[in-house]
């Protein structure tokens, strides 16, 4: 199969029982899940015992019905100027009590187009903040302070190497998941896109030597941060749970493979990010120069680029990408880390990380991933001609094309061309758990979501890419434009965040709500399939991955 060219950008986009055989099926009750419930609040107030001291100063949040909560935390120095593509330092010390009650600045990055597509922009209804260099903040949601020792999920964002925060999405809140698992919640801005993945080392020698991956050493100084602070906010620093999606699981894929993160978590979660490849350098030397070159910076000048503004430095990222090649393998990216064999290994995921080895994980990705009709309601009645003309326009081979088609052979082209995309997910995903269980040491739990809300935009909605994000967190219902708020969609959401929970709190997603989730192994590819009935199938999509592979 070729590379399927289905850019499913976060600046714009943000867009039976199976083949294998049924391995168990249950429709849980209301009784034995708690649903998801309301996302708003009764109460608000920012009280003393809301001051919680850090190792570089005292904070002061704000409590949300019993929920701590607290936003904009630094936990490294501004990396504007001087700082720029250098490792991420500790912040300095601050003495007076620093109020923590509003998300910091996000990585200075493009404008996102998803605006210009109402449906889109209603499916996803966006916060894009505010940008700013100093954007190396953190936030926490608590349900008790300087007591307990609670699992800590640490949050990454997605939006692939280049977008995203923290606070982009509505779902990232983490009041409710921190309430309903008694669990501490904490998500984290880094950088981006050439602020965080630029790599300097050819033209710049040491002092740029790790250029490339600052992006990806912020998340390491977030999660030392997290080692030392997370008993004052009542977490446990010795189990951590790291989980993003989309980029952000790409993230997660590589903070395992990454020798400086070892140690900081304990388990971890990524969703629809299988990224098990690397940057090239090569093609990081030839995208700096083309950097440069649009900066008018020769790469003896290199000190000029502290003065460069971040609007013209995001600019010159975006003239850089359209002079590089779309790379041919993995999901063609053009920002992203580079295997430079210190930071991050050359082919991370070539076999599981070996030091990561004890680190049990849940790999997963969603149904569609990608919807035609969203946004263009007239893609819904598409017949099979045109949808295989797509499908082929997107980087699929015909072949492939018609193996799906002969898969689902009653199905409406238009959902057909939008699984045979979601392939770009799901490939990596299957291989990424298979590789895990091969390891023998942490499990590996594969999933797939399926949900579709039928009372949205008439069900074109789909198992879009982010769909399951509103589910995992409990915030059905700060997301009412994606998910309708029905009674069927709460029951979901408790379903699959308890099965989150579950796995933060001892390395195993199940519950009592669910049907029996067993680990991939022993020739056995077992999927929790979440939808209005969650059950359990074994390789569901095995028909289609074979033909791609063919």
């Amino acid at each position: 199969m070729g590379r399927i060219n289905l850019h499913v950008d976060r600046r714009a986009a943000l867009g039976g029982a199976g083949v294998g055989g049924l391995l168990a099926m249950a429709e849980s009750s209301a009784a034995s899940t708690k649903q998801g419930g309301s996302g708003g609040a009764s109460r608000l107030a920012t009280p003393p015992e809301a001051v919680v001291e850090t190792k570089h100063g005292k904070v002061r949040g704000a409590v949300r019905d019993g929920v701590y909560t607290f936003k904009g935390v630094p936990y490294a120095k501004d990396t504007g100027g001087k700082a720029r593509f250098l490792p991420p330092e500790p912040p300095t010390a601050w003495t007076q009590v620093r109020p923590a009650l509003a998300y910091g600045p996000s990585c200075p990055q493009v404008v996102r187009a998803g605006w210009q597509n109402p449906e889109t922009a209603f499916i996803y209804d966006w916060d894009d903040g505010y940008p700013g260099e100093d954007c190396l903040r953190l936030n926490v949601w608590s349900p008790g302070v300087g007591r307990g020792s609670r699992p800590v999920m640490f949050w990454i964002h997605g939006g692939g190497y280049e977008a995203g925060s923290s606070q982009e999405l509505p779902s990232y809140d983490g009041e409710r998941l921190a309430r309903r698992g008694d669990v501490v919640v904490i998500s984290v801005n880094h950088r981006l896109g050439p602020f965080g993945f630029l790599d300097l080392s050819e033209a710049g020698g040491e002092r740029y030597a790790r250029s490339a991956n600052v992006g990806m050493l912020d998340l390491v100084l977030a999660l030392e941060w997290v080692k030392a602070n997370a008993a004052a906010f009542g977490g446990d620093a010795g189990n951590v749970t790291i989980f993003g999606q989309s980029g952000g699981g790409a993230k997660v894929s590589h903070l395992m493979a990454m020798p400086s993160a070892k140690g900081l978590f304990h388990k971890a979660i990524v969703q629809s990010g299988s990224l098990m490849e690397a940057g090239d350098p090569a093609a990081g030397h030839k995208l700096a120069s083309e950097v440069l070159k649009a900066l008018g910076i020769a790469p003896g000048e290199l000190d000029r680029l502290a003065a460069v503004s971040a609007i013209d430095l995001v600019a010159a990222g975006e003239k850089a990408k359209r002079a590089m090649p779309r790379p041919s393998s993995g999901i063609g990216l053009i920002w992203q880390p580079t295997g430079d064999g210190v930071v991050l290994p050359a082919n991370p995921w070539a076999t599981a990380p070996a030091l990561s080895k004890d680190v049990p994980m849940i790999i997963g990705s969603t149904l569609n991933e990608y919807s035609p009709s969203l946004g263009n309601p007239g893609n819904e009645e598409m017949d099979d001609a045109r949808a295989k003309t797509t499908a082929v326009a997107i980087g699929a081979q015909a072949k492939d094309w018609d193996a799906f088609r002969a898969a689902h052979p009653g199905m409406k082209p238009v959902e057909v061309l939008s699984r045979l995309a979601a392939t770009r997910f799901r490939v990596p995903a299957v291989v990424q758990a298979q590789r895990k269980a091969a390891q023998g040491g942490g499990k590996a739990w594969l999933y797939r979501f399926d949900y579709n809300p039928a009372s949205v935009l008439d069900g074109r909605v789909r198992a879009f890419h982010c769909a399951e994000l509103a589910y995992c967190f409990d915030n059905v219902d700060r997301c009412l434009n994606s998910t309708g708020g029905t009674p069927e969609a709460r029951a979901l959401a408790g379903k699959v965040a308890d099965a989150w929970i579950a796995f933060a709190k001892t390395g195993d997603p199940n519950h009592k709500g669910l049907p029996r989730w067993a680990a991939v192994g022993g020739g056995k590819i077992p999927n929790m399939l979440f939808d209005a009935t969650c059950r359990v199938v074994d390789d569901p999509d095995a028909i289609e991955r074979a033909a791609l592979a063919g």
